[in-house]
């Protein structure tokens, strides 16, 4: 079991689309429900989450089942997740309601982060939901991002709220098992347990055949942001989602995924 030092007070923990969708592309609400039952046992501990959450996109397209006739990628987009995002959110609303517990949206761009008066109001809402005991699920707002002002990914979000909020840990969950010194299929690849910032991995990084179909994130996306976010002393754990008790065994200092510390 890994030392976890001070005791832990706040995660933000990321949720990629590939975590929560099957193999026919369409939510499932079953592993959401699982999801939230681990974010619930934090809670009871004292823990406070803040749920970054993909989704949206798909969830929009499960509703225009028969597309859109839109050509340009990024309105196409934007729809998506405009019409996605309530509906992600009623089944958090609902799932949370089941554990007595409350959620709220929280959606930002990009210039949302920068120092002044923007990062301020995002701090005084965080802090605020946070201290009522309020679950923040944070996005994107796909639907007013510019292209200067939008994230990378959902994984550059989870970082940059991490940060703002003072996280004691950022976990970022995917469909894979975390970081490996090859293809994750090839008999002798090996997973990485621990990764220290100035480790030189980048080279280890190899395509899935799955990859990030409706994701904008990937595992070099990944492992940048997982150093950034450990330089700034928040550690960092890459691990599966689809793994049963994942974030709770994580948070319990269990050698789970990939952790990323100075």
């Amino acid at each position: 079991m890994l030392n976890t030092g001070e005791p832990i007070q706040r995660v933000v923990i990321k949720v990629g689309t590939n975590v929560m969708t099957n193999k026919d592309n369409r939510i499932v609400g079953t592993i959401l429900k699982q999801l939230v039952d681990q974010i619930a046992i934090l809670y009871e501990r004292g823990i406070m989450s803040v749920l970054v959450s993909s989704g949206s996109v798909i969830a929009g397209k499960e509703v225009l089942s028969t597309g859109v006739d839109i050509e340009e990628e990024t309105i196409r987009r934007q729809v998506y997740s405009a019409i996605g995002q309530p509906r992600m959110m009623r089944h958090y609303y609902n799932i949370f309601q089941d554990y007595g517990m409350r959620c709220a949206q929280v959606l930002a761009t990009k210039r949302d982060f920068d120092p002044g008066k923007h990062r301020e109001n995002m701090i005084n809402c965080y802090e605020g939901l946070l201290s009522e005991g309020v679950i923040p699920i944070a996005n994107e707002d796909d639907a007013v991002s510019l292209s200067m002002s939008t994230f990378t990914d959902n994984d550059e979000l989870a970082s940059l709220v991490a940060e703002l909020i003072g996280a004691d840990m950022l976990i970022l969950l995917t469909d894979t098992n975390g970081l490996y010194n090859g293809h994750p299929d090839d008999e002798h690849t090996r997973l990485f347990k621990h990764v220290t910032v100035d480790q030189k991995v980048e080279h280890f990084i190899q395509e899935s055949e799955k990859g990030e179909a409706e994701g904008r994130g990937g595992m070099e996306s990944k492992l940048c942001v997982a150093k950034q976010a450990a330089k700034k002393n928040i550690p960092t754990i890459i691990a599966n989602g689809k793994l049963e008790n994942v974030i709770v065994d994580i948070v319990d200092g269990k050698e789970v995924g990939t952790r990323f510390t100075l």
